[in-house]
């Protein structure tokens, strides 16, 4: 019977396995991270007369290890104090504690003989029951557990994680003959419901799925950049977001990985296969040249880029030396950029003649044959290897989803004609008259599978908005929102403007949405499926009614923001906002009034209205400054001015959480509000809270009167503007925005501690809102971030 995870051992301290003990620590799971005992002391330990026997020398790489996690970025802690939950040890002195874990996980070298060693002292001291796996990259998982106990290898299988393990969703997990399925079916419901991975099941064979399929396309590149003569720039300009990959593209994304790491994950498939397969894996001899100088990318300061000053240089793979970053211009490329959906940008690059369209071509469809070379050998179905790209290389579309996107039947008749041998079962996929691998029923998604399309069965906690609004339509929909039933009596706002920015039509739709949902549902859940959740509201409308000198017309739209904010504070059914990625200015506004908050663990939440020149508008001081009054222990008597201090600092220094757990402490979540660990489960816990507060029989909350620091809290506010000024944290123009921030979270020149009511914080805010924004400096902070996407410091 397979037990609980609650607690873990990490084996091995480099950066994968103390990453690996930081993503446990921040889903609570303590943590002990063991590596092995130095032979020698450092000179600072000789200084403090320390001897090799002493425990602070003997657990010296492991506790530095995880006082690094604390310096590196980006930060794989998700909060600073969950550092607590990792323990530093050795693999002498506490092996023997491994009996107390219920998972034990090696990170050590990548040499079989090593791990085969590791895994004979873990045999002997595991209790019976415990899981153990590799999170070996490449190493096979049948040979690492031969000669173990029978206890052992039931329950043994490969973890794969991929680094940084905080940010990257794919885990592949690696079963070995021996593995019972029970163990297996839990790691996969474990991954996915508690470490908030996408799990992908990949087989026992070099470098599994993600790192085989990615490594290949990455050296097939190599070739076609050298044999093409094209540029490291040129390469990188075109193998980016243009054709739905990550935007550090190839070589910038070789650099972040360290030429090191992907040369031994490249030798490893070399070592293991033959033919023209090996050659494909075989290291360019400039990338030889590169390693011996060191240049390993960013962590060693240069690689196929080299910054200096404000200018980024590339490599010339033929000279070893870097010159002005070059971009490709044809064309096609700009037949792409006009072109509606990624498919159709595909096509437009693909089937082109030129520079930009033979590259492309000669990249993609090696990578597409060989993935479907190796389906049966690696994977069981198409659907791995697809989720597989997407979760672990940032891909937006798979090799075989990329393969439906260029046209299946086209791109073969292409390959044929140049040579290329398409595999036999696509052939006769073809041949039946099936023309794409995926295909869409009502909604529903069935992929091509031995012969037949099968349907495409998700977890039960994802909830596909796409799906559902094909399914059921829509309620209700303007240009900037949709509401959907989501099934259970609960009703769902989706944003869908551009960016999720707010504007009227967004606020009509809340007003509409909550009016539906009393009238109709058990609550409301206000999320979305996009990039972020909101960015805040239309600068560029705002902007230029205030050009206009539309004045009344912003007093109007702020009202009206404020009172649906409050629309959804009073709501006589539940509303839970689903917030994630950057939930930024009117997106936290939006979330704040909510009954409850669900948010992801990457929720980067702040009000960010300062960095446009502007306070926020719709009651996000207010309602900040409420929660964190809320969030004040019961019962104990507590400093106002202290609370108004603290609100006014997150505001006027725009303070961005860089994480749900932070946002908690900034007191923008409290303790009733959620965090979802796997993204894809958040809509689904949303529906869960509001069906939880629902069985509860909820109620509105009252209205009550808010406690300010008037006259003389305003004051202290200003004294402490000017010290931020006079310190250099803010601008000219920032001490003016404090000085309004100030007067509205003080309550005006009201005596300390009056009680008021929140409709008149929401005028104070509405004034100031319009006196910023009339204002030449704040509309220059606006025009700059429309035009240069980054704040302008006046």
């Amino acid at each position: 019977m397979v037990r609980q995870i609650r607690k873990a051992a990490v084996l091995g301290s480099g950066v994968m396995g103390s990453g690996i003990a930081a993503h446990l620590a921040n889903i609570g799971i303590p943590t002990l991270l063991l590596d092995i005992v130095p032979r020698e002391l450092t000179e600072d330990e000789k200084k403090k007369g320390l001897t090799l026997d002493n425990k602070q020398v003997r657990n010296r790489i492991s506790q530095t290890a995880i006082t690094k996690l604390l310096k590196q970025k980006p930060a794989p802690l998700s909060a600073k104090g969950n550092i607590a939950l990792i323990e530093a040890g050795n693999l002498e002195d506490d092996i023997s504690r491994l009996k107390d874990v219920d998972w034990i996980i090696e990170v050590v070298v990548e040499k079989l003989e090593v791990k085969q060693s590791v895994f004979a002292q873990v045999d002997q001291h595991r209790k019976p029951g415990s899981i153990v796996s590799s999170n070996t990259s490449g190493i096979s998982i049948e040979a690492m557990a031969e000669g173990r106990s029978e206890d052992f290898q039931k329950h043994f299988l490969g973890t794969h994680f991929f680094n940084p393990p905080r940010y990257l969703k794919l885990l592949e997990i690696i079963p070995t003959k021996a593995t019972s399925s029970e163990v297996l079916e839990y790691m996969k419901r474990f991954g996915e419901d508690v470490l908030g991975k996408g799990v992908v099941e990949a087989k026992d064979t070099p470098n599994f799925i993600a790192n085989r399929i990615g490594t290949y396309g990455l050296l097939v590149t190599l070739r076609e950049m050298q044999k093409g003569g094209y540029s490291v720039g040129e390469v990188d300009s075109v193998t980016g977001p243009l054709i739905g990959r990550a935007t550090s593209a190839t070589f910038r994304t070789l650099d972040v990985v360290g030429l090191d790491t992907f040369a031994h994950v490249a030798r490893n498939v070399y070592d293991q296969v033959d033919g023209e397969e090996k050659e494909v894996f075989k290291i360019p001899d400039f990338m030889n040249e590169m390693l011996k100088n060191g240049w390993l990318g960013s962590k060693s300061g240069q690689g196929f880029f080299l910054k200096k000053g404000k200018e980024i240089l590339e490599l010339n793979p033929e000279t070893l030396e870097y010159a002005a970053r070059k971009r490709l211009k044809t064309p096609s490329i700009e037949m792409a950029k006009q072109a509606k959906g990624l498919d159709n940008k595909m096509k437009a690059l693909v089937y082109s003649e030129d520079r930009a369209g033979q590259l492309l071509w000669n990249v993609l469809n090696p990578a597409l044959v060989y993935s479907a070379q190796l389906l049966g050998d690696i994977a069981d179905d198409i659907v791995a290897i697809d989720q597989a790209m997407k979760w672990g290389f940032g891909w937006s579309t798979g090799p075989f989803e990329t393969w439906d996107a260029i046209g299946v039947e086209k791109s073969a008749a292409r390959m044929e004609a140049e040579g290329i041998t398409v595999p036999q079962w696509v052939k006769d996929m073809l041949a039946k008259g099936i023309k794409s691998f995926y295909k869409e029923e009502n909604g529903i998604v069935h992929y091509y599978d031995n012969g037949e399309y099968k349907e495409l069965v998700e977890n039960p906690k994802v909830i596909n908005l796409k799906a559902i609004k094909k399914q059921k339509g829509v309620i209700k929909k303007n240009s900037g929102a949709s509401l959907i039933d989501i099934g259970d009596g609960v009703a769902l706002l989706e944003f869908t403007s551009p960016n999720n920015a707010i504007g009227l039509d967004i606020i009509q739709m809340i007003n509409a949405a909550v009016d539906e949902a009393e009238a109709n549902f058990k609550g409301l859940v206000i999320g979305n499926q996009g990039k972020n959740f909101c960015v805040g509201a239309n600068i560029a409308m705002m902007l230029m009614e205030a050009q206009d000198d539309n004045i009344f017309e912003l007093d109007m739209v702020i009202s009206q923001f404020q009172q649906a904010m409050l629309k959804i504070k009073y709501s006589a059914v539940p509303v839970v906002v689903a917030p994630f990625n950057m939930t930024l200015g009117g997106g936290a506004e939006v979330s704040l009034p909510a009954a409850r908050i669900q948010a992801t663990t990457e929720t980067y939440m702040g009000l960010v209205e300062p960095g446009v020149g502007l306070i926020p508008g719709g009651g996000g001081t207010k309602e900040l400054y409420v929660k964190t009054l809320r969030n004040m222990p019961k019962g104990v008597d507590f400093d106002l001015q202290k609370v108004a201090n603290q609100v006014f600092e997150t505001v006027a220094m725009a303070k961005v959480s860089t994480s749900a757990e932070e946002a908690r402490g900034n007191n923008f979540l409290n303790s009733a509000d959620g965090i979802s660990v796997n993204a894809d489960h958040q809509l689904y816990d949303a529906k869960q809270a509001v069906l939880s507060m629902h069985e509860q029989g909820y109620t509105a909350p009252a209205r009550t009167k808010i406690p300010v620091v008037g006259e003389t809290g305003y004051a202290a506010l200003l004294l402490g503007a000017e010290s931020m000024r006079l310190s250099g944290f803010l601008s000219e123009h920032d001490l003016v925005i404090a000085k309004e921030l100030a007067y509205v979270l003080a309550g005006g020149k009201l005596p300390f501690g009056t009680e008021v009511d929140e409709q008149y914080i929401l005028n104070l805010e509405k004034q100031a809102f319009l006196k910023l924004i009339s204002t030449p400096k704040s509309q220059a902070r606006m025009q700059h971030m429309l035009v240069k996407g980054k704040p302008l410091r006046n």
